[in-house]
């Protein structure tokens, strides 16, 4: 008993005060056996670990600063775990590769790259990534704990609210499919497509938040790896998809067709199609062609979100939704500001009001939301791009109705870029907002525009002055300002 005493003392698995406790509830004779026990009664340690010390894995219970407590979920590659920090008691997430993949340096690599880029993606409706470690063999990534699970399980606790159907209230289901949609735009802003879109990778926060987790099959434009390249860092379903579609391999519209899946199970209370362990099953492209008309399984639901779920599941990737922000645009709209339905904008997409699209140019996290939810409170589509020059190709092949550039996301190629921007808007007769910085006012001259399509604003300005200039643009064009007040 003093081996397992000084062994749980060095790993910090238990303090010195408990095992003194511990002590005077059995006699000096007894075994280390009757010590676990009372640990356990004592919730000094919990049933996973006693059962992990008596199996001879004592050593792999503390992995850095923290001690695993609980197993939470179970995959083919990793194991999670609920873990506590030794140093300060902060609960945390602990993702471990399995042992029989530790000798396979693809796949250490490829969980290494999930560390990696998970470290990069902070996003409000993205699961933190502290960091990757490695302890001997075992291969570890760190990550926030979020309390709560994952999509389906929370949809079976709550199936059911919709008369005749296991799903959810279709306003509630477009919030969360809106949450991913969101961490999606800002993950491909930044290169970084999912390439693992289920249920079960999407966790609920207490605070009823959709946040993405695994972006282990993720691809970084950032990072060339050799990881991947006989299809294993691809799922079957995304690979499946592709090949038989004609869409580029690692195509970023591919992560919208499986969110399609996701909200078609949230507002049906069924998925589009049986899921499969089998590999040939998850290679048949008519699993994805034969999915049964949402409108058929659920007739109550509101034509909008059927027309969202449709264009999501696409077969054909030209007519799919092309970005997260498109999905966005449509989805906001039939969402309440509580959460809930918004009768008057779901009424709005039933009836096919066409909404002015508007997009925008910001870089930055805060004030991309900010614009996002002003804006498509106001009856606009709202599309967000970090990159200029992404923005002006939209406007080549896709015109929106407005452009709004803010300079200082820009910065100091704001004149140059503005300029080609403005080509391109009288070309194809686009509203186009240019809102300076007060460092930059002194091109503002420069850029005036006698086209009354283009205008030109100086910080300090207000959303509300932003949106009477777009719809001001909007008029002077002849087409719809959005909803005013």
């Amino acid at each position: 008993m003093d081996e397992l005493e000084s062994r749980l003392l060095g790993l910090r698995l238990v303090d010195l005060q408990a095992l003194r406790e511990c002590r005077d509830e059995f006699p000096a004779t007894a075994d280390a056996q009757e010590l676990l026990e009372v640990l356990e009664r004592k919730h000094y340690l919990t049933t996973f670990q006693i059962d992990r010390i008596c199996r001879g894995g004592i050593e792999s219970l503390v992995l850095g600063d923290y001690k695993l407590m609980y197993r939470n979920a179970s995959g083919s590659f990793a194991r999670v775990y609920r873990a506590c920090s030794v140093v300060d008691g902060k609960m945390i997430g602990v993702k471990v590769l399995r042992e029989r993949w530790t000798a396979d340096r693809d796949t250490v690599e490829l969980f290494r790259r999930e560390g990696e880029i998970g470290k990069r993606l902070k996003h409000p409706n993205i699961v933190p990534i502290y960091g990757y470690a490695r302890q001997g063999n075992i291969h570890y990534i760190t990550m926030e704990f979020v309390e709560g699970g994952n999509l389906r399980d929370f949809l079976k606790i709550r199936g059911g609210s919709q008369q005749d159907c296991g799903g959810l209230q279709p306003g509630e289901a477009c919030r969360y499919a809106m949450h991913i949609c969101e961490a999606l735009a800002y993950a491909l802003s930044l290169g970084v497509t999912h390439r693992d879109m289920k249920m079960t990778n999407v966790l609920m926060s207490s605070q009823g938040t959709a946040r993405l987790i695994d972006f282990g099959l993720a691809v970084d434009d950032h990072v060339l790896s050799r990881v991947g390249v006989a299809g294993f860092a691809q799922a079957l379903e995304y690979s499946t998809l592709e090949k038989h579609t004609g869409a580029p391999s690692n195509d970023p519209r591919s992560d919208l067709f499986f969110l399609g899946g996701i909200l078609y199970e949230l507002v049906t209370g069924q998925p589009p199609y049986p899921r499969t362990r089998s590999r040939d099953e998850r290679r048949d492209i008519t699993r994805y062609r034969k999915i049964p008309p949402i409108a058929e399984v659920n007739p109550q639901l509101p034509p909008g979100v059927i027309a969202t779920v449709n264009r999501l599941l696409e077969i054909d990737p030209a007519r799919r939704y092309q970005s997260p922000t498109q999905v966005i645009g449509d989805l906001r709209p039939m969402i309440g500001h509580d959460g809930g339905d918004s009768s008057a904008n779901i009424a709005s997409a039933e009836n096919g009001v066409d909404l002015p699209t508007v997009l925008c140019v910001e870089r930055r996290l805060q004030q991309q939301n900010w614009l996002r939810e002003y804006l498509s409170r106001h009856n606009y589509r709202v599309l967000l791009l970090s990159d200029v020059e992404r923005a002006l190709a939209r406007m080549k092949s896709n015109p929106p109705d407005c452009v709004v550039l803010m300079g200082g996301s820009i910065g100091d190629r704001v004149a140059e870029d503005v300029r080609r921007a403005m080509l391109l808007a009288e070309t194809a007769s686009i509203v186009l907002l240019v809102v300076l910085s007060e460092r930059q006012g002194d091109v503002a001259q420069e850029l005036e525009s006698s086209n009354g399509l283009v205008r030109v604003l100086r910080q300090p300005i207000r959303l509300r002055d932003l949106r009477e200039a777009l719809s001001d643009g909007l008029d002077a064009r002849g087409g719809s300002g959005g909803a005013t007040g």
